[in-house]
């Protein structure tokens, strides 16, 4: 298991630096137009030539075939679970793998901002397994506690604010249940990133903390190998767990009213 960060003090010329590179390679989108017209920016880029390209993109930087690692070695184990919904569908990068590791009874929800990101996934997939629906990340249309797992790739970055997107995840995970999320860091890679797929990038401490103050605390992170670690590469992967609280409180709840009648 790797280590959970903890807050440390930063360096006040190192910080200094990273926002003057930021502020030269990083797409400016993030900060300067309000949440809906970052995400209709995405949705356009999304619907376009560039999402065309992205199931080849995520092959060439492998991380097509070391998301299929992690989860085929069940560093992240999808085995025990039996609802899933994949937040952020796109072109089916982590919805392959999941077919093909998951019990093939499990239910499957594919959703994305992106009708037409949906339509390559689907034909894609060419499986008649998933549910895929067009949904936003911050207002998703199920109920409570409808699944057991979620899993979201390069997601978040779309949203000003992380917090309204992983307080929709908390709501739609059963209590216990666990989410399995992939962010674009604020190093020079992820800068690169931002810039080319018009997003934003994270800090690993502040998203950790958005992670606790959600209700989600994170239980490990990943690396996609030992080289990626070192250099710290690769992005943020972390597990997150939902804890069992919320249904130990409805018990308690319920057994207080069963006594007061």
């Amino acid at each position: 298991m790797a280590p959970l960060s903890s807050p440390q003090k930063n360096n006040p010329k190192r910080q200094r630096l990273k926002q003057s590179i930021r502020s030269l390679i990083e797409f400016r989108g993030a900060s300067e137009l309000d949440q809906n017209q970052f995400q209709s920016t995405a949705r356009k880029l999304y619907d376009g030539p560039a999402g065309a390209v992205l199931y080849l993109a995520s092959k060439l930087s492998l991380h097509d075939p070391l998301v299929g690692r992690i989860l085929k070695t069940r560093r992240f184990d999808v085995t025990e679970f039996r609802n899933i919904l994949d937040i952020g569908a796109g072109a089916g990068q982590i919805l392959g793998h999941l077919l093909r590791e998951t019990h093939p009874e499990a239910r499957l929800v594919a959703c994305d901002l992106s009708h037409q990101m949906l339509k390559r996934a689907r034909t894609r997939m060419g499986s008649p397994r998933p549910d895929y629906l067009s949904a936003d990340l911050t207002c998703l249309p199920f109920q409570d506690e409808s699944f057991d797992c979620v899993t979201c790739g390069w997601v978040l970055e779309y949203l000003k604010d992380p917090r309204h997107g992983l307080s929709e995840i908390y709501r739609v995970l059963q209590p216990g249940g666990s989410l399995f999320l992939m962010a674009t860091e604020d190093r020079f890679s992820g800068m690169l990133n931002s810039a080319t797929w018009k997003c934003r990038t994270y800090n690993r401490i502040e998203l950790q903390q958005a992670f606790e103050e959600t209700g989600l605390p994170w239980k490990e992170q990943h690396w996609f190998t030992p080289i990626h670690q070192f250099l710290k590469l690769g992005g943020i992967i972390v597990e997150a767990t939902k804890p069992l609280e919320a249904v130990e409180e409805l018990t308690a709840d319920a057994v207080s009213t069963t006594t007061q009648s």
